[in-house]
């Protein structure tokens, strides 16, 4: 069974959840198009979960890495990126 995958983005561009579809819930078996995009966001709003879903590769194929908690929507690339890691605080 093949699944999609949709990342929840927040006013800032900052993903708040991934959630896992099946594809059967999906037009064209949930390949990555405009219309299965409109149609994740259907569904997720037909399931109460309001906000902007984006779809995410977990295999990275699109949209340049898979989308995890934390991580940015940038809207003129098209692709999430992953936080900075947090410094390490320097030994005295």
């Amino acid at each position: 069974m093949r699944m999609a995958h949709v990342a929840r983005i927040d006013e800032d561009g900052i993903v708040r959840e991934v959630h896992v579809l099946n594809n059967s819930d999906l037009p064209d078996d949930g390949a990555f198009t405009p219309e299965v995009e409109a149609a994740a966001n259907a569904f997720q709003h037909s399931l109460g979960l309001d906000g902007v879903w984006k779809l995410t590769s977990y295999n990275g194929n699109f949209r340049g890495v898979y989308a995890g908690i934390g991580y940015k929507y940038d809207d003129v690339m098209d692709a999430f990126i992953a936080p900075e890691p947090a410094e390490e605080p320097v030994a005295e």
